[in-house]
């Protein structure tokens, strides 16, 4: 029976990605910072017909992420959901809110990857699936911090990769652009100060991005493809949207595509 870790259960996609690998007939165990604010996860996996492991992980607590591996079992698809966005450029964010950023989106990444990869190196098999987000590949204002650390968990997967392939583990990111989930409430912003009509000129793009966000049970299953396929590779989008905007960055060798982009987003012409 495969077991399988999904991070980011509360909602959104690590919800849906939970309920749907546990349709496929995947054992899930589904993390949730608190497990009194798993309702909404016990009522789709009840509507699914489907049962799922719920578990309380932060997944900044480092002595928490290892007790809850050591206590799973043998890991076969480890999904990396979980996370956390904020608001601000860079001179309107304290260390404090850069180091919450790297804790959360690329830290306890890296932190999760490495404890289960001893027994998936061991078994010779295993999958590590990390979602990220389109601004892991375009910088974006007012997302400093945030896609830095979406940057450097991109760079993290990739430069690990190639390493344990030949262990029959395959690393993979997710990336997906606006979703339509609770995610922008948890959103961090900073006070906007000398900044404030740029930024409000940035979150009114994003609040017609967000207006035709693609759903968080369709980006999911993108995520269950990846975690489950029999032709598995590295990068993956969501959405043909996803892919479009990520493609800019990629296909983008002096940088020039992007910022001739995103310029445009903290102006009101």
């Amino acid at each position: 029976m495969t077991l399988a870790l999904v991070t980011g259960t509360t909602s959104g996609i690590g919800l849906h990605t939970a309920i749907q690998l546990a349709q496929q007939g995947v054992t899930v165990i589904a993390t949730v910072r608190d497990t009194a604010r798993a309702d909404a996860l016990r009522s789709a996996a009840s509507e699914a017909g489907v049962e799922l492991d719920i578990r309380a992980l932060d997944v900044t607590d480092a002595a928490a992420s290892r007790a809850l591996i050591e206590a799973a079992g043998p890991i076969d698809i480890l999904v990396n959901n979980a996370g956390r966005g904020a608001v601000g450029t860079l001179e309107q964010m304290s260390d404090e809110d850069l180091q919450e950023q790297l804790e959360t989106n690329y830290l306890s990444v890296a932190r999760l990857t490495r404890l289960v990869l001893p027994g998936m190196r061991e078994r010779g098999s295993g999958r590590i699936v990390t979602v990220t987000s389109v601004g892991g590949a375009v910088g974006q204002p007012f997302s400093d911090a945030y896609c830095a650390a979406k940057f450097a968990v991109e760079g993290l997967m990739q430069s690990l990769a190639p390493v344990v392939a030949p262990f029959g583990i395959d690393v993979s990111i997710v990336e997906p652009a606006a979703v339509a989930s609770s995610f922008v409430d948890s959103v961090h912003r900073a006070a906007p100060g000398p900044y404030a009509e740029q930024q409000q000129a940035y979150l009114d793009r994003a609040a017609t991005s967000f207006a035709s966000a693609q759903s968080a049970e369709d980006a999911a299953k993108t995520v269950v493809e990846a975690s489950t396929t029999s032709a598995p590779r590295f990068r993956w989008q969501t959405s043909d949207a996803a892919t479009q905007f990520a493609g800019l960055s990629l296909a983008d060798l002096d940088g020039s595509r992007v910022l001739g982009m995103t310029s445009g987003w903290v102006r009101h012409d």
